[in-house]
């Protein structure tokens, strides 16, 4: 097989030739058909997530065919195509797996984080949190909804039933999400980088029924607002949009810091959330639903040896939806 691998933090990724993975008991060997390439794995790159598994082949949104079965695997069959999330394994017994919380599971591995992910050609996972996809949609629409929408939908369920949504960071997962979001009925504003008029009009293309910029505010008070954004400066940006009683959910898994700001801004019982990683339930409901939202994703494919100018692109904000490295 052959991986994108990450040698050392902080370094670009080198294209390695390895010896195809053999899957052990309860896991799967899939042949990588597309990988999404997202801001997280900017994040592992850059070392700003602790104790990442070095060298690391990164890449959490992946689509694949199998094509091993380890010793016990059951429910799964070669050549059927799945789809392999962030979350790559929980321990099962801890006090958050046992009352249904695995996605804080205390001994959680991480797909691209501590056990290799799908910037590569093959990859190996533990068959219980494989998604069995179908045959409907291409590999490269649907790779960005394996993390973008999966994180998106749970952020969507977090931010509560109301009708008026804002999305700070028009990315890979707003664009998702602002689809599901207009099919269910909600009002989406978008947030942008201040003066990106190309993102906005990308928005509104996709529902939103307003946009600017993240140093704006909307023409209404927000009943939620969803920060895709890693930047903690949004944060008090957001409280002041949203309604009393509102509520403002940080989605990624890294932010910088948030600044201090008056305490009058979460007073009238707003609230501000996070989401942490997502669970196989999370899973199972979006991926049942997303046929019917309709959803369209926009790609932009890369060879797996260009995962590195991929990276860069997303840093700089080169393309308007998601990445996907195409082995």
């Amino acid at each position: 097989m052959h991986a994108m691998v990450l040698k050392k933090i902080g370094t670009a990724l080198e294209w390695t030739e390895l010896a195809d993975p053999q899957p052990g008991p309860g896991e799967i060997r899939v042949k990588v058909a597309a990988c999404g390439v997202c801001r997280t794995d900017l994040h592992v790159v850059d070392g700003e997530l602790p104790n990442p598994k070095v060298p690391i082949i990164p890449g959490h949104e992946v689509i694949g065919r199998i094509d091993a079965l380890g010793a016990g695997v059951e429910g799964l069959r070669i050549g059927e195509r799945v789809g392999l999330p962030w979350l790559g394994h929980t321990c099962g017994v801890c006090p958050y797996c046992l009352g249904g919380q695995e996605n804080l599971c205390d001994h959680p591995v991480f797909t691209g984080y501590t056990r290799d992910g799908g910037f590569a050609t093959a990859t190996i996972t533990d068959a219980r949190f494989a998604f069995p996809l179908g045959e409907a949609g291409s590999d490269e629409a649907l790779a960005p909804l394996l993390c973008a929408g999966l994180i998106g939908w749970r952020s969507l369920v977090l931010a509560g039933d109301g009708k008026r949504l804002g999305l700070y960071g028009f990315g890979a997962a707003a664009h998702i999400l602002a689809q599901v979001a207009a099919r269910q009925g909600r009002s989406v504003y978008a947030f942008t980088r201040p003066g990106d008029k190309v993102a906005q009009a990308f928005a509104r293309s996709l529902g939103a029924i307003w946009a600017g910029g993240s140093d704006e505010m909307p023409p209404e008070p927000l009943d939620a607002a969803i920060l895709f954004a890693a930047v903690g400066d949004l944060v008090p940006l957001a409280l002041m949009a949203v309604r009393k009683g509102g509520r403002v959910v940080c989605a990624g898994i890294h932010m910088s810091d948030i600044p201090s700001f008056p305490y009058r801004l979460l007073w009238e019982e707003r609230q501000l959330l996070s989401v942490a990683n997502l669970t196989r339930q999370d899973g199972i409901d979006f991926l049942r639903q997303a046929p019917s939202f309709g959803i369209v994703t926009k790609t932009t494919g890369y060879p797996l040896e260009k995962a590195n100018q991929a990276l860069a692109d997303l840093r700089a904000g080169r393309f308007e939806g998601a990445a996907v490295l195409l082995p």
